[in-house]
């Protein structure tokens, strides 16, 4: 799925728009999307047979569905929906026009090598908050599947299909006011427990105020993220990295993420958040691109114990 944006010729038509992207230099559409998918079956996101990638999203002007595909040196993008016009103006910015890979200076041979190898990787900007926000909360201090799980079933319960010719099944996730009235018993039939739902029923009632983060510099925006009860700096990094395209704001409190970064770059697998703070602190402006590359290039510690148990709170 890797390409170059080139100008073409906008087609808009009573299905669909889309937009002229002004971006120069290679672009993986896996990989600079890819932070949005929540898991294999996210039903907001969808890559099909033909190498097309699809998103479901709620705009301010309502839901929209993408479609980008590249083909050759280019790549077409078309729209949907009563949020098309929105989504359109944002494409430069969700696909990575906004990000600047040149500002990366690899300062380890590891970081070299990926830097080269995934050159189309762009740092997305969405310009939303919540649809960042609220599957990552989901995944607070529960395993992945788990996390992916309880989203999917909220999004197909409370969410809406996806418009245009979407592939069936693509669903746009709930508006803020669905999310704050979502029943006690539906959370737990979600496998989302009290806390986690709480803290999303919260975020969901100040949706306007956080939405104006996504156009504030990324550590003012997450500042006012952590304002809500809940939130707290492994979340707001997690959340601003998506909606603002924030290519410093790297995660701390991660499990596992210390660890990675300290055994890639100095072989040091006990590494807390303040070493690898540290290693990474030659890349200031440009460390989330760090930890991110570091990521792609699949260098993790040998594991010594065993993989976390999910925990189905259903049965209680």
């Amino acid at each position: 799925m890797a390409g170059r944006f080139v100008p073409r010729t906008t087609r808009t038509t009573a299905r669909g728009g889309g937009a002229d992207v002004p971006v120069t230099g290679a672009l993986d559409l896996g990989l600079t999307l890819g932070p949005l998918r929540r898991g294999p079956h996210d039903p907001t996101f969808r890559v099909t047979d033909d190498g097309s990638v699809w998103r479901a999203t709620r705009t301010p002007e309502g839901p929209a569905t993408l479609r980008a595909k590249a083909h050759g040196a280019e790549v077409a993008a078309e729209t949907w929906g009563p949020g098309a016009a929105w989504l359109d103006a944002r494409l430069p910015a969700l696909l990575g026009a906004e990000d600047d890979p040149a500002a990366f200076v690899p300062r380890h041979k590891l970081l070299l090598a990926v830097h080269r190898r995934r050159a189309g990787l762009r740092l997305t900007r969405t310009g939303l908050v919540l649809e960042s926000l609220i599957p990552t909360v989901l995944e607070q201090k529960v395993t992945v599947t788990e996390a992916y799980g309880s989203w999917r079933r909220l999004v197909r319960r409370y969410g809406e299909p996806a418009p245009g010719p979407a592939p069936e099944g693509l669903h746009v996730m709930p508006e803020a006011r669905t999310w704050a009235l979502i029943p006690s018993w539906e959370w737990h039939r979600a496998n989302v427990d009290g806390k986690r739902a709480a803290t999303i029923v919260r975020a969901a009632r100040v949706a306007p105020r956080l939405e104006e983060a996504a156009h504030l510099p990324p550590p003012e925006a997450r500042r006012r993220l952590e304002l809500v009860p809940g939130i707290g700096p492994w979340t707001s990094a997690e959340t601003v990295q998506r909606s603002n395209g924030a290519p410093d704001e790297v995660t701390t409190g991660d499990l596992h993420l210390p660890g990675i970064v300290g055994w890639a770059l100095a072989g040091d697998r006990t590494a807390d958040d303040a070493r690898m703070l540290e290693l990474l602190a030659p890349y200031a402006g440009q460390r989330h691109r760090a930890a991110r590359l570091i990521l792609l290039s699949g260098r993790t510690p040998p594991r010594r114990a065993p993989r976390r148990s999910p925990n189905d709170i259903r049965s209680l």
